[in-house]
């Protein structure tokens, strides 16, 4: 490859770079147009001579590149087709590879004994894993220069990440040669120098030669570092302005009065509030009452009382004069807040215009399916002011919603609206000002991903449960494996209906063999019959409802709930549900079969089994909002996760982490480990593989936490990055248009 001008920036385009061939290559391959995206493709791992690739360590399906020893050659006839197949034998010293070639490899000169490259995609073929005519490149003194690269003069040999298209080495050629052209003294390193100094990085220049061009054994870990800590501080610094930007805004402030609603809720509620409640409520107060707006994160375990610390809230400035909106993602958890809302403020909310009492509010809720006649009155009530507290779902988003005086915006299961729905919400505050924004999520959040994807919001966690929650079993039941045990299942959730308790079956999907699921990534799954010699495809709630009615849980009176039912029919079950036994005795519901549209905030205190099916069709966090649907009304809870998946697989392994604690916050880490990152960032609205190219989440944590102090204090020296210029233009690059919409969730 012939090279060409010198001189180039990081920012210059790949076709300056490495020519127009092996750009459209890389863009093809990995989605890079710049230098620097070639050069942020750090190597996978690195091999050096002398030490050959642990053969037993590879996967199916992996794409691989391995350093190995030829062992032997053979070629003979293909039994059902002309030609002849070569089979090359490689080892690490034990343990053997086979490389299957159906043409004579005669690109490169291979011999037994020799040591080489051998890159392709691992396969079996009768139990042993193969390469199907992989790419080779040898390594040894008795090769032509011309096979012999200059890449491999060192002895630490980079191994990158590669695709079918794309091997290691071509990867390597191409890092090498744009290397060599990049003009490092035209450069400004985006990381001040005292950052650097008092953390121990190296420069951008000496960096992205130690992990491309290592030296020594420390030459990787050093550069990587330094370039880890790169997209920290940039990430960091992004967040930090925008905290700052907040902070600027004007809002009016919502003092709290001595003898108002909250005062009179607080003098009714027959429990004390954990020390979390209280705590976390004291620092809502002080920045209620402040001149600027209130952006804090709210996060806790599942049932820890998130709902009331937000009630509070409400009140205070429902008390102050002003209204608070609660914003919920879908129309069951809307309703669903509105009844434990109602319950909670009894006689303090009002029913219509006509209260005489001056402690009272209006409770109204504002859905797209409401009836004309009730959706222009609560239309009227929340124009007027009538409505203090306004609970709804994206149609409050609407134009033709406006408020009188809108204090607080409390916006539930954040992950679950995008960036302009919640600023549209925002915007219908008084002119001039910004609202009180309160973000919650039920899902635990491990504190790198905290800082990151909420990062410009001010996080309080609640992990103290109220006192009364029971405590909750989780068993996992292989269904396909041992079908007694799902038998059993049944029989459980029929002594505990004989208690007089209630259950909840949940399935991944409405109608089996459609796309009409409520969970992401869904596939068809079973339903373990003892009496089939296979597992039945059962795992929608329409199949599993005539099963169970009509087997196992024959003579229980079973309902059904999801998303697509209309919005009246799934407010009565619901409603008919959580009134456990003290309704009717022909309205009553004994076992409920739904969705994950009961996965938040729905609380039937009588139920106390969850029967998940299909279990390992559901994320770790997802498992774990079921589980906190029971246990809710001082009885112990009982989650069982139906499974098919196979003993020793990383969906059993993932179950198996649900069943051993009921720690939401250690979960958030396995659910972390199991994810790609890219998806927790958000990475699907920026089209991205993944929205951080070097940071993880897990392995950088005291980067990411070390880098959030310096970005704190080099914006409240230099908010406008002026004496920054390098950071400013790394901040300006991830604040664009599409890069911001991962970025911007909170």
């Amino acid at each position: 490859m012939s090279h060409v001008t010198e001189g180039l920036k990081l920012t210059s385009g790949l076709v300056d770079a490495v020519g127009d061939r092996t750009a459209k290559a890389l863009g093809k391959a990995f989605g890079y147009n710049s230098v620097q995206d070639l050069l942020l493709h750090l190597p996978r791992r690195y091999s050096h001579r002398g030490e050959l690739t642990d053969l037993a360590s590879l996967r199916e399906g992996e794409y691989v590149t391995v350093l190995a020893r030829i062992l032997k050659i053979e070629t003979r006839p293909m039994r059902n087709r002309k030609g002849q197949l070569t089979e090359v034998v490689v080892t690490d010293g034990e343990a053997k590879l086979s490389l299957t070639f159906f043409r004579r490899p005669f690109a490169v000169k291979i011999t037994p004994g020799a040591v080489g490259l051998f890159a392709g995609k691992v396969t079996s073929f009768r139990g042993k894993l193969q390469l199907t005519h992989p790419e080779c490149s040898m390594l040894g003194d008795d090769q032509d220069e011309s096979t012999v690269a200059d890449e491999y003069a060192n002895e630490i040999i980079p191994v990158y990440p590669a695709t079918a298209s794309m091997s290691s080495w071509a990867v390597s050629k191409s890092v090498r040669v744009a290397l060599d052209q990049v003009d490092w003294s035209s450069q400004p390193d985006p990381i001040p120098e005292p950052v650097r100094q008092r953390h121990h990085l190296l420069g951008m220049a000496e960096a992205y030669q130690a992990v491309h061009r290592p030296t020594s054994q420390s030459d990787p870990s050093a550069g990587n570092k330094r370039i880890r800590w790169e997209e920290a501080l940039a990430l960091q610094t992004v967040l930090a302005i925008r905290r700052e930007e907040y902070r600027e805004h004007a809002a009016t402030p919502r003092r709290a009065i001595d003898a108002g609603l909250l005062s009179a809720l607080d003098a009714r509620l027959p429990f004390e509030l954990t020390a979390g409640q209280q705590e976390i409520g004291d620092v809502i107060a002080a920045e209620l009452a402040g001149e600027h707006p209130m952006h804090r994160l709210l996060q806790g375990e599942v049932g820890s009382g998130k709902t009331l610390v937000a009630l509070r809230a409400m009140l205070k400035v429902v008390d102050a004069g002003g209204q608070a909106a609660l914003l919920a993602p879908t129309e069951v958890l809307a309703a669903q807040h509105e009844r434990s809302i109602r319950d909670l403020l009894g006689p303090l909310a009002a029913d219509g215009i006509f209260s005489t009492s001056e402690h009272t509010t209006t409770v109204t809720l504002v859905t797209g399916s409401q009836s004309t006649a009730a959706r222009r009155q609560a239309l009227l009530d929340v124009a007027s002011g009538q409505a203090g507290i306004v609970i709804g779902t994206h149609a409050l988003l609407e134009d033709k919603v406006t408020f009188a005086d809108l204090g607080l915006v409390v916006v539930d299961e954040q992950h679950r609206f995008g960036v302009e729905q919640r600023a549209a919400l925002a915007a219908k505050a008084a002119r001039g000002t910004r609202p009180h924004v309160l973000v919650m999520t039920a899902t635990p959040i491990p504190r790198t991903v905290a800082i990151t994807v909420f990062g410009d919001l001010d996080v309080s966690v609640l992990r103290e449960l109220p006192a009364g929650r029971a405590p909750i079993t989780t068993h996992v039941v292989p269904a396909a494996q041992k079908p007694g045990f799902l038998a059993r299942t049944w029989e459980r959730v029929r002594e505990e209906v004989a208690a007089g308790r209630q259950v909840y079956v949940v399935c991944p999907r409405i109608t089996a063999g459609s796309a009409t699921s409520e969970t992401d990534g869904v596939d068809a799954g079973f339903l373990a019959d003892e009496d089939a010699e296979q597992p039945l495809e059962m795992t929608s709630v329409e199949d599993v409802v005539p099963m169970l009615a009509e087997g196992p849980l024959k003579g229980l009176r079973i309902e059904t709930l999801h998303g697509k039912m209309p919005a009246d029919e799934k407010d009565s079950v619901m409603r008919r549900f959580a009134a456990g036994t003290t309704g009717p005795e022909r309205d009553r519901i004994d076992v409920l079969v739904a969705t994950t549209v009961i996965e938040v905030g729905v609380d039937v205190p009588n139920a106390t089994v969850m029967v998940v099916m299909d279990a390992d069709r559901f994320g770790v966090s997802q498992l774990h909002q079921l589980r906190g649907r029971v246990g809710r009304g001082g009885l112990p809870g009982l989650c069982l996760l139906v499974t098919n998946a196979p003993p020793d697989t990383e969906a059993r392994e993932r179950l198996d982490a649900v069943a051993a604690t009921t720690d939401g916050f250690e979960l958030s880490k396995v659910d972390l480990q199991t994810r790609r990152e890219g998806d927790v960032l958000g990475a699907d609205q920026s089209g991205r593989t993944s929205s951080l190219r070097v940071l993880s989440l897990l392995r950088d944590a005291d980067i990411i936490v070390a880098a959030k102090d310096e970005a704190d204090q080099i914006v409240s020296a230099d908010p406008n990055l002026t004496n920054h210029p390098a950071l400013a233009t790394m901040v300006t690059s991830l604040t664009d248009p599409d890069a911001a919409k991962w970025l911007d969730r909170s």
